[in-house]
């Protein structure tokens, strides 16, 4: 993990991803982005194809996929849209996905992600949000590491939220076996895990030039709350329009994800966490952002590397 001060940027909030990409040139990269068929994973994979890069729509749905990919292509005029299946509670849909890769990867968005589902288990017996959100691309970073290896500077960029404040990962009971089962417990404790995974992942891959962060990117309407119902919904929009806080579009809340794949002020430098563009500072304890400190904590991102190697193998 890097040890320099707080990076800010001149970007915010309001900034959209075009505009953080602005002057950014990607001739020759190659990119993945999971998820870029719907939400700020289109205009994450829209931004980057304009700046010049190869990219790769990992998508569960091929023919959303396509579409998207035909957008994309029209709108940018960079016909190095490609479109691949990759379903991230499938663990033979990875293994698929990852020996399909061929060649250097220089950027891989760890974009997809599911929202306080109901009580789901894939046939492993894994609890869903933690094996889509987590296990799933963690099985595709570490595939492909051989890939970001040989791009010489690669980047991960792992999509967290703010949720992960709504609980650190529960070691004692990851699955919900023994404990209640609760959709935002569960949703927490994936997306803290997607931050331990940028803290611990940046340490153990140092050598082979590849840093990894996360990111919140802001709060936004898009297919992700599709299994929250309207009175839920209604009630995180009541809490989310505090005077510091507001609703994002599609072209903001993916500026973020773009900041931490492309800015050269980030040029080496991984194991943190990001919101509105800039480096977040440590949360105050009933204040909705900032990073919570076990969502950063070394001891705990090892121990979340090795059960998840032993969960996986």
């Amino acid at each position: 993990m890097a040890t320099s001060g707080r990076i800010t940027t001149p970007f915010t909030a309001e900034s959209t991803a075009a505009e953080v990409a602005a002057g950014i040139d990607l001739g020759g990269r190659r990119v993945v982005v999971t998820g870029a068929s719907s939400g700020i994973g289109v205009e994450t994979a829209r931004a980057l194809a304009g700046a010049g890069a190869e990219v790769t729509l990992a998508v569960r749905d091929v023919e959303a996929g396509r579409r998207t990919g035909d957008e994309i292509v029209a709108a940018t005029g960079n016909k190095e849209i490609h479109v691949a299946p990759l379903d991230l509670a499938d663990r033979a849909s990875v293994a698929a996905f990852v020996a399909g890769w061929d060649g250097p990867l220089h950027i891989l968005v760890n974009n997809a992600g599911v929202m306080a589902t109901p009580e789901l288990r894939t046939p492993e017996g894994w609890e869903l949000q933690f094996a889509t959100n987590h296990l799933g691309h963690f099985a595709v970073a570490s595939g492909l590491r051989g890939a970001l290896a040989a791009a010489g500077g690669a980047r991960v960029v792992s999509v967290s939220s703010s949720g992960h404040l709504r609980s650190p990962v529960v070691f004692s009971d990851i699955h919900f076996r023994e404990r209640a089962y609760e959709p935002w417990a569960a949703y927490g404790q994936s997306k803290t895990a997607n931050v331990l995974f940028a803290v611990e992942a940046t340490r153990r891959w140092a050598d082979d030039g590849i840093t990894v962060n996360a990111l919140m990117p802001g709060a936004i309407a898009t297919r992700l709350q599709r299994h929250i119902s309207t009175e839920d919904l209604d009630r995180l929009r009541g809490q989310i329009n505090a005077p510091a806080l507001v609703w994002k579009s599609v072209e903001q809340g993916a500026a973020t994800s773009v900041l931490l794949a492309t800015s050269p002020l980030l040029d080496g430098l991984g194991g943190r966490y990001f919101e509105d563009c800039n480096e977040a500072l440590p949360n105050t304890p009933g204040v909705r952002g900032g990073v919570a400190a076990y969502a950063l904590d070394p001891e705990a991102a090892a121990r979340l590397w090795d059960v998840t190697v032993d969960t996986l193998t």
